[in-house]
């Protein structure tokens, strides 16, 4: 069984109000991709994804697309933690 990926995400730019947490969502189910998203006060999206390598690399490559031409992500910080929860699915949170 390969080994799972976690990382903590934040994503900026135009990427509240463009439909961006449930594009996150949609990569996710996609990918196979386990964690949750949610928007934070700084105008930053936030999002702990678990899953195999190659998935990973597919969903963070999707999320710099972006959900649509109204999106606009400038930046995105990755930091891959040591594995401390396991998901079990995703989720937007609020």
């Amino acid at each position: 069984m390969e080994q799972q990926e976690t990382a903590h995400i934040i994503v900026s730019g135009r990427v509240q109000g463009v439909g961006f947490r449930y594009h996150t969502q949609f990569l996710a189910k996609q990918y196979n991709i386990c964690g949750w998203v949610r928007n934070k006060d700084d105008g930053t999206v936030e999002v702990m994804a678990q899953g195999r390598k190659k998935e990973m690399e597919q969903f963070i490559r999707g999320l710099k697309k972006g959900p649509s031409r109204f999106a606009k992500v400038t930046g995105m910080d990755i930091d891959y933690l040591q594995q401390q929860e396991q998901y079990r699915d995703f989720r937007v949170l609020y």
